[in-house]
């Protein structure tokens, strides 16, 4: 399936059927994250159960420590 991740097209695995998935295959479950999935900012108890389908955008920010 190709997603839209970013602002760059990227082909994951059509086992990937939900945001949790797909965090977990872009090795970012341990990270602080924000995603925005088609334009809307998803409430990390969402991340589940949000299903994403071929042409989704979405958008992940995690936060980088350091000072």
């Amino acid at each position: 399936m190709k997603l839209v991740i970013n602002g760059e097209a990227m082909q994951v695995n059509d086992k990937v059927t939900t945001v949790e998935q797909l965090i977990r295959s872009l090795q970012l479950e341990k990270k602080s994250l924000i995603v925005e999935h088609n334009q809307a900012i998803l409430k990390k108890e969402h991340h589940a159960n949000t299903l994403v389908s071929e042409g989704d955008r979405l958008e992940i920010v995690h936060f980088v420590g350091g000072g």
